[in-house]
């Protein structure tokens, strides 16, 4: 096992250049294409489906669980009839033709078959070997899956694997802080680096009532001011989340080595700053309004 001293960031830079890529599913024609076919048509429904799949046909309160920010009510609303639609193998091979179509459509056939994807998939696959999967339940259903051979699909898996590893712990470490679902997405909006309100609201079935009382709560602890900014203790917290994120989350890149983690995130920069170039996501994801 190769162990190196990394610089305290690095890994946190090297997962957000893996999971911009790995995001684009998610707004993907191409997934809602695949998943329509074998009878899952409503967003909502696709994207628990295609997230949960590797748990089995797990019910509303696993999935609630282990998504953590979306409203129980609105998962149980699909979960889990979706399972009558098409179990989850079905949904598990349509996403990958649908992950196969997306990279293509957004990186070309050109990139998508290069030395630096197989590279890339190589340095990431390497990283995952030192995930743990105690208490990482998204992280350890999906580690439980075969690894594709073709490269750009074996980078998607372990960028999927890598992403729901930090994820997990990231719930943890919520939970330590005291931030319920909507409170941690209140509070990541706060920072300007999260999802607006208004895909909060359609994605994570909330309402803009629940989203004010919940400010207003975070306005009680201190943590946001009367503008619904972060004030001084709410920013210290977030950076407290973020670093304890990182401590969880630091074997993979540990692992990887210092020289191996600069070149996944540069190539995997690359590839996320292409995929963002051919408009892989809607301009208005991002803000505070």
């Amino acid at each position: 096992m190769t162990t190196a001293v990394l610089e305290p960031r690095a890994g946190r830079r090297c997962h957000n250049a893996l999971n911009s890529l790995h995001a684009t599913l998610y707004f993907s024609p191409d997934l809602g294409t695949e998943m329509a076919a074998i009878g899952i048509a409503h967003p909502r429904a696709v994207n628990f489906a295609v997230r949960a799949a590797a748990m089995g046909p797990v019910g509303p309160g696993t999935v609630a669980a282990a998504f953590y920010n979306y409203k129980y009510e609105l998962v149980a609303r699909h979960v889990p009839a979706v399972w009558s639609a098409a179990g989850p193998p079905d949904v598990l091979a349509a996403r990958a033709r649908a992950v196969d179509a997306t990279l293509r459509r957004l990186l070309g056939d050109e990139v998508v078959g290069s030395a630096e994807m197989a590279e890339a998939a190589g340095l990431a696959l390497r990283a995952t070997e030192a995930c743990s999967r105690s208490a990482r339940p998204l992280y350890a259903a999906h580690a439980d899956l075969p690894v594709p051979e073709e490269p750009h699909l074996a980078y998607f898996h372990a960028a999927t694997l890598l992403r729901e590893h930090r994820g997990d712990g990231h719930l943890a470490v919520l939970m330590s802080a005291r931030l319920d679902g909507l409170e941690a997405v209140v509070t990541h909006t706060a920072t300007g680096k999260g999802m607006a309100p208004k895909w909060v609201f359609g994605s994570r079935g909330w309402s803009q009532e629940e989203w004010d009382a919940t400010a207003g709560r975070l306005r009680e602890r201190g943590l946001l001011d009367g503008a619904g900014e972060l004030t001084e203790q709410g920013v210290a917290l977030r950076a407290e989340i973020e670093a304890e994120t990182d401590r969880l989350d630091r074997a993979p890149y540990e692992h990887l080595g210092a020289e191996g983690v600069t070149r996944l995130t540069e190539l995997g920069r690359g590839f996320a700053g292409a995929a963002l170039a051919a408009g892989a996501f809607p301009v208005d994801l991002i803000g505070k309004r």
